[in-house]
């Protein structure tokens, strides 16, 4: 994993993955890029260094730039209605009713519940990418699924009656 074109290649591999996580993520397009472009440059300056997996390095330089972005950023920003965002689900309503939710959610809810449901993380594997004790990922996972239930009745399938 030392050489460019190595870079290269796990970049044109797994771009696209990480980009729809850094959808979800933010919940805008623009910011997504932008995100995976900070972790990326981050991978590439340290890409010699990287011996394990390139893309669990990426994949939390993106967790902990979001963080950053949460504590630094407190403008109200509204993402680009028409965009049709890579949220994986058959049905297309379904998928824009799941997109919206996520929207209204505060930056922690939606980035804990990514990367418990849509990234398959344990409990102790979010905390520990995100930074935050396990009791608290537990605490924001519970309440995301509870604003959720609000929001969105029609995802009580996808969210469970007592999650």
């Amino acid at each position: 994993m030392t050489d460019r074109s190595g870079f290269d290649g796990f970049v044109h591999a797994r771009g696209s993955a990480l980009a729809r996580t850094a959808y979800l993520l933010t919940g805008d397009h623009h910011l997504a890029e932008d995100l995976v472009q900070a972790a990326l440059v981050q991978a590439a300056k340290h890409w010699e260094r990287i011996h394990t997996s390139p893309e669990a390095y990426v994949r939390r330089a993106m967790y902990h730039q979001n963080i950053s972005w949460w504590r630094r950023r407190k403008l109200a920003e509204s993402p680009l209605e028409s965009y049709d965002a890579p949220v994986p689900a058959a049905d297309p309503t379904l998928r824009l009713t799941l997109e919206q939710a996520l929207r209204r959610l505060t930056p922690r809810q939606r980035t804990v519940l990514v990367l418990r449901y849509f990234e398959d993380l344990t409990e102790v594997q979010t905390a520990a990418a995100l930074g935050i004790s396990g009791g608290a990922v537990k605490s924001m996972t519970r309440q995301a699924l509870q604003r959720l239930r609000v929001l969105a009745p029609e995802l009580a399938d996808l969210v469970g009656a007592d999650a």
